[in-house]
C-alpha cells in the first residue's frame, strides 16, 4: 500500500499511527496491496470549508473521505485484491475536532483519529452510514478492525 500523509492541522499528531491503522485497515478488507492513498490533517477553518464546499454543511466536522476510483477497488474481508491497483482516494481529518470528541466519548484524542482514519477508510471502501442497517453494519466492521489493530500492537 503506498499512504502519504501531511499534517497541515497545527496539532502534534503520531502521523505513524495513524498510517499503521489505516494499513491494517486496507489489509484486513483486503484491498489491492498496490492500491493508493492519501491522508490529509486539517485545522478546523479549512475542515469547516470543506465541510461546507463538498457536504453543504455548515462548521465543522470530524473526518471527509473522497472516494477516486470507485469501482474498482477489491475489497471485502478475507478475501485478497486481484484488480488493477486503484487511487483510493483522500481522507481528511481535523484533530482539533477529533479531540473535542474525544472528550466527550471518554478516550484519548490519539483513539478518535485512529477510528476515523478506519472511519475514512470504509467510506472510501464504499461503506456508509445512511440508513440504519448500513450503519449497523459499518460500525460493526470499524469496531473489529480497531480491536484487531489494538490487539496487534500489543502483541507485536
Amino acid at each position: 500500500m503506498s499512504i502519504e500523509i501531511a499534517n497541515e492541522s497545527g496539532v502534534e499528531v503520531d502521523t505513524d499511527a495513524i498510517l499503521a491503522v489505516a494499513r491494517h485497515a486496507l489489509e484486513e478488507m483486503g484491498v489491492n496491496p498496490l492500491a493508493e492513498l492519501s491522508i490529509l490533517l486539517v485545522d478546523i477553518d479549512y475542515m469547516t470549508e470543506l465541510n461546507h464546499r463538498w457536504m453543504g454543511s455548515d462548521g465543522p466536522t470530524d473526518v471527509l473521505a473522497f472516494p477516486m476510483d470507485e469501482g474498482s477497488v477489491d475489497h471485502g474481508p478475507g478475501e485478497a485484491g486481484t484488480g488493477e491497483p486503484a487511487l483510493l482516494g483522500d481522507i481528511v481529518l481535523a484533530p482539533e475536532v477529533a479531540a473535542k470528541q474525544a472528550a466527550a466519548a471518554g478516550h484519548t484524542p490519539a483513539d478518535e483519529l485512529h477510528l476515523l482514519t478506519v472511519h475514512g477508510v470504509l467510506h472510501l471502501l464504499g461503506y456508509d452510514h445512511a440508513e440504519p442497517d448500513e450503519e449497523r453494519e459499518m460500525f460493526a466492521l470499524q469496531a473489529r478492525l480497531l480491536q484487531s489493530w489494538r490487539s496487534g500492537r500489543r502483541t507485536g
